[in-house]
């Protein structure tokens, strides 16, 4: 009985593993040649999206995945190749705002705040691309985040109808954790779409303008 059950439990396991090493592969075939590091290969867009995330790590001090979208946003805005920064992320609470903080950050380095445009919703990347095509009536977008972060997000901005490129912040070196958690989520990412899962909130149009 023991074996009967172990033999059942390792057949789930490789399964799940097959299972997640699949729709991991798909999604980084699907976003092959639409992720950029070099600013010079990329098209221009109209609107970069800038994907939020915390600004400081939980252990202290400013977060590398933060600083580094920053200094990916504005290149690509001195360089031309964005005309406007729509920052999306979650607003748990008075004391968590990512789009806020993102905002604060941009204006520092010299990004016009009129520029700037909030999506206080995104509360996942599902939810920041669907937003950005169905709320702020983009057809074609720049996403702006780290490579791992953006192969996702372009599979799923393409799959509900948004032209997407992405620029590829600097990668810090991921955690072990950081890197499980990536494996998940392009996971359930598939799964998303494959069940036209949709954002929590959409709300009224606003015009980028």
């Amino acid at each position: 009985m023991i074996k009967k059950i172990a033999l059942i439990v390792g057949v789930i396991i490789l399964f799940l593993f097959a299972v997640v090493l699949y729709t991991n592969i798909a999604i980084h075939n699907f976003a092959r040649g639409k992720t950029f590091s070099q600013i010079e290969h990329i098209k221009p867009n109209k609107v970069g999206l800038v994907l939020g995330t915390a600004k400081y790590k939980v252990t202290g001090g400013l977060n590398p995945y933060f600083k580094n979208r920053i200094e990916a946003a504005v290149k690509l805005y001195k360089s031309g190749k964005i005309d406007f920064i729509l920052v999306s992320g979650d607003n748990a609470h008075i004391n968590y705002n990512e789009p806020r903080d993102l905002k604060k950050a941009l204006i520092k380095r010299g990004i016009p705040k009129e520029k700037i445009v909030l999506d206080y919703a995104g509360f996942r990347t599902l939810d920041s691309v669907i937003r950005a095509k169905k709320v702020f009536g983009q057809d074609s977008i720049t996403i702006i985040s780290q490579k791992f972060h953006n192969e996702r997000a372009v599979y799923l901005a393409e799959k509900n109808g948004l032209q997407a490129v992405a620029f590829n912040a600097k990668d810090p070196k991921a955690s072990y954790k950081v890197t499980l958690r990536e494996y998940f989520a392009k996971t359930k990412a598939y799964f998303d779409v494959l069940f036209n899962v949709q954002p929590k909130f959409l709300g009224k149009p606003v015009d980028i303008q």
